[in-house]
């Protein structure tokens, strides 16, 4: 079990921090849904709905990550653990996508608060980017690979 820990322990590190900064931007996004000046933000809604996805993804990753950390293995254990991620991945473009109309549509008082949601994207997107590097350590996925070792066809999901 210890040895579990040892070649877990980094890939739930990085999704921890992805998390958090995913709770940084879920946070920060929905308040201008109450503040009048930016309750109507164009982008914030189609935003929304990838973000929402995304952090479902993330977390169902980390819950995986921190199975395997505490010795379970089965093979779709760490099939999720992949899927998620690259869907994570994948709602995260459409979530930058919307940022970026966001930002563009917002009152200039607000731009800095938003240049600010977009840094803890940057920052959500490179932990998973880490995560998704450490995953392909420890699966023995090859380093130039560009897919993990299963392919998107055996996602089942009942959301998203």
């Amino acid at each position: 079990m210890r040895q579990h820990n040892v070649m877990w322990q980094p890939v739930v590190i990085e999704l921890n921090r992805s998390l958090y900064s995913e709770e940084m931007v879920c946070s920060m996004s929905t308040q201008l849904f109450y503040i009048p000046e930016t309750e109507n933000l164009q982008g914030n809604e189609e935003m929304h709905s990838h973000l929402v996805p995304a952090s479902y993804h993330r977390v169902t990753a980390s819950g995986s990550a921190e199975r395997l950390m505490n010795g379970e293995y089965e093979p779709s254990i760490v099939q999720t653990l992949v899927n998620c991620i690259q869907n994570a991945e994948q709602r995260d473009r459409n979530v930058r996508n919307g940022l970026q109309v966001m930002r563009n549509a917002a009152p200039s008082s607000y731009k800095p608060f938003i240049e600010n949601i977009i840094r803890w994207q940057d920052d959500a997107e490179r932990y998973l980017q880490n995560t998704k590097q450490l995953t392909m350590q420890v699966t023995g996925a090859a380093e130039g690979q560009r897919q993990f070792p299963y392919s998107q066809s055996q996602r089942k999901w009942p959301y998203f």
